[in-house]
């Protein structure tokens, strides 16, 4: 009987040891389920977080007061360009040099410095001879002049009275002919102080040949005057692209000292030529423009050119503007709705100095941000933007 009553103990106890760990493994089942459920909420907020995270908010009053400016992409024709270098030159026939009339040193009438205007018959330089041991140059062609007018009317006088011949009479006239000539030519702009050189067009000093106190020779250059109403472009082009050459129409080119852009279609440019060989010390091909200079280009200057050639149709460009550059790469910043934004990242073709070929990242009908895309970058960098929901 005692035996009996253990056995049923023991049969009791091990009923409800397994109900026991029945119900802890019930409960744990349920605390991993509860984790599991927790952790896949967790994951799909932070999917959304990163779905959004790389939107940018900025609201249209801030948007507006940083100058921000945006446009929808549309395909269209895009010149084709080859970009080199090159130099803007003064053009033929609006350039003058101006030479020493005289023997003498230089002293400058009043103020002349480079790039300064000056109208036609304007003094420029004095040239002084008196203390030099030729003398003035002025005083000896009027002695000269003087003796051979007073020998010319005394042969005049005697040829009537066949005392002298007429071969005696035409030697005397041409000696005093070419004395009033020299003379009067020196004589011209002769002044107390010296012989003055004068302007000989109306422009501007493009440089200053010679300098206060030189000694000088007749004939020496002394002044450049240019007129810079037409000037001339110049590009360099490597000989790979001689085979590209008969295409070019214009050009475009930038210039150090202000980095504008200039267009030639805007100045009244042409083409005139290009070389058919390159030069014996060079490997490039030359190409020339004329143009109407504006008066904020320099002669003389190092340009970048960009030469414009045939014209591609149905093709996405986007100004200079538009673009960021990170590290290489280059970005564009899509306008989503009315306050939110999107860094696109884009690969560029080619460049005309105005606007930049896309070859992808953009599509037709995309909002762009083409002005105050640095200020949109900006906004991106200061805030942190929180899940935004909009509907596209």
């Amino acid at each position: 009987m005692k035996k009996l009553i253990f056995l049923g103990a023991l049969v009791a106890c091990s009923l409800g040891s397994c109900n026991t760990q029945s119900d802890h493994e019930h409960k744990g089942h349920d605390h991993a389920t509860e984790a599991h459920s927790h952790e896949a909420d967790t994951h799909t907020k932070s999917a959304h977080a990163e779905g959004t995270s790389d939107e940018i908010v900025m609201p249209p009053a801030k948007a507006q007061a940083a100058g921000v400016e945006t446009d929808t992409i549309k395909p269209g024709s895009f010149t084709q360009i080859i970009k080199t270098s090159g130099q803007v030159l003064a053009a033929q026939g609006n350039e003058r040099v101006v030479v020493a009339t005289v023997a003498g040193i230089v002293s400058f009438k009043g103020k002349i410095i480079e790039g300064m205007s000056v109208h036609e018959g304007m003094p420029l330089i004095l040239l002084s001879s008196g203390n030099i041991s030729e003398g003035d140059p002025v005083q000896k062609a009027r002695v000269v002049y003087d003796v051979s007018k007073k020998e010319y009317e005394r042969m005049q006088v005697l040829v009537e009275s066949r005392i002298v011949s007429e071969k005696d009479f035409a030697q005397a006239k041409q000696a005093y002919e070419n004395a009033r000539i020299s003379y009067e030519a020196v004589a011209k702009n002769h002044t107390d102080r010296g012989q003055a050189v004068i302007a000989p067009i109306n422009g501007y000093v493009k440089s200053l040949l010679v300098k206060e106190g030189d000694y000088v020779t007749v004939g020496q250059p002394l002044v450049s005057i240019t007129q810079n109403r037409r000037l001339f472009l110049r590009a360099d082009v490597s000989e790979k692209h001689y085979a590209s050459l008969p295409a070019i129409t214009s050009a475009n080119f930038c210039t150090p000292y202000n980095n504008k852009v200039y267009a030639l279609q805007d100045l009244n440019g042409r083409l005139l030529s290009y070389g058919k060989t390159s030069g014996e010390s060079s490997y490039y091909i030359p190409v020339t423009f004329e143009f109407d200079n504006r008066g904020d280009v320099v002669p003389g200057s190092f340009v970048e050119i960009y030469l414009l050639a045939r014209p591609m149709e149905g093709v996405i460009s986007v100004p200079h503007s538009a673009l960021t550059e990170e590290q290489g790469s280059f970005y564009v910043y899509l306008q989503l709705d009315e306050e939110c934004y999107r860094k696109q990242l884009v690969t560029l073709g080619t460049d005309n100095g105005q606007r930049v070929q896309v070859l992808n990242g953009l599509k037709a009908g995309d909002r762009l941000v083409v002005r105050g895309a640095y200020q949109v970058k900006l906004a991106g960098a200061t805030n942190a933007i929180p899940a935004h929901s909009h509907e596209h």
